[in-house]
């Protein structure tokens, strides 16, 4: 299991990772389709820090190569889930899962 927290949101609703360039994010999905290749089950979770977000979607136009990182992921097996979270002074808490969109660009 990888997790990675997410904060962006450019457009209403959608929540988006990355927000900058990372080639270390990058090497974690392959590491994750290494696993899945040796038979065991792989998750990557996407934890988005933000009440208000609908759905969720990789920032292909800030790290093409992360989305292309991901889809291979993907298509090797790697499952894919964002969950939206609830936060408080005191505590994160898992709210929903929400739904993956394909990146714009």
């Amino acid at each position: 299991v990888e997790v990675k927290n997410v904060h962006l949101m450019r457009e209403p609703g959608l929540a988006e990772f990355p927000d900058s360039k990372t080639e270390r994010g990058a090497k974690h999905l392959a590491e994750l389709s290494n696993v899945v290749a040796e038979g065991h089950r792989a998750v990557m979770v996407y934890l988005i820090q933000r009440a208000d977000a609908e759905s969720f979607s990789l920032a292909g136009d800030i790290d093409a190569a992360y989305a292309e990182a991901a889809a291979k992921a993907s298509a090797a097996g790697v499952e894919m889930l964002a969950y939206r979270c609830k936060l408080s002074p005191q505590d994160i808490v898992l709210d929903a899962r929400i739904p993956l969109r394909e990146p714009s660009a």
